[in-house]
């Protein structure tokens, strides 16, 4: 049986419809592919404290509105990951890449499967859906 996380993502979208997306380092379990920013749910601690807490970390955004968007759920090999999506559509601050990580803004209509670890996919078909 592989180990199961438990994630908070953010799709953080900005006044120009595009979502932020970061370079998981190489080392790091499916190194070298975009994702959208996010982190383990602690003991104790509810998805969105979670995501309040990730993303500030992670990227140095404070979160002001944000609703759920998708829980995706896949194994890989080595780890079962649930992704519990929350769709931000207020923050403040500029995102930096707090861990070193490569940040960028991106189309929806231009995000690429193949660019990311296989459990996003079904948030990207999910955003292409919501984000118009």
């Amino acid at each position: 049986m592989s180990k199961q996380i438990y994630v908070a993502v953010a799709a953080i979208i900005n006044m120009q419809q595009q979502v932020l997306l970061g370079l998981r380092q190489t080392y790091q379990h499916q190194g070298d592919l975009w994702e959208f920013p996010g982190g383990k749910v602690e003991l104790n601690e509810t998805t969105y404290d979670t995501l309040l807490r990730e993303i500030e970390e992670e990227v140095g955004l404070q979160i002001t509105v944000a609703e759920p968007l998708i829980k995706v759920s896949h194994d890989y090999s080595d780890k079962s990951v649930i992704l519990d999506v929350w769709l931000v559509k207020g923050y403040s601050g500029v995102p930096v890449g707090q861990e070193g990580q490569r940040l960028r803004w991106c189309d929806i209509a231009d995000l690429e499967d193949n660019d990311f670890p296989a459990a996003n996919v079904a948030i990207i078909q999910a955003l292409k859906l919501r984000v118009k």
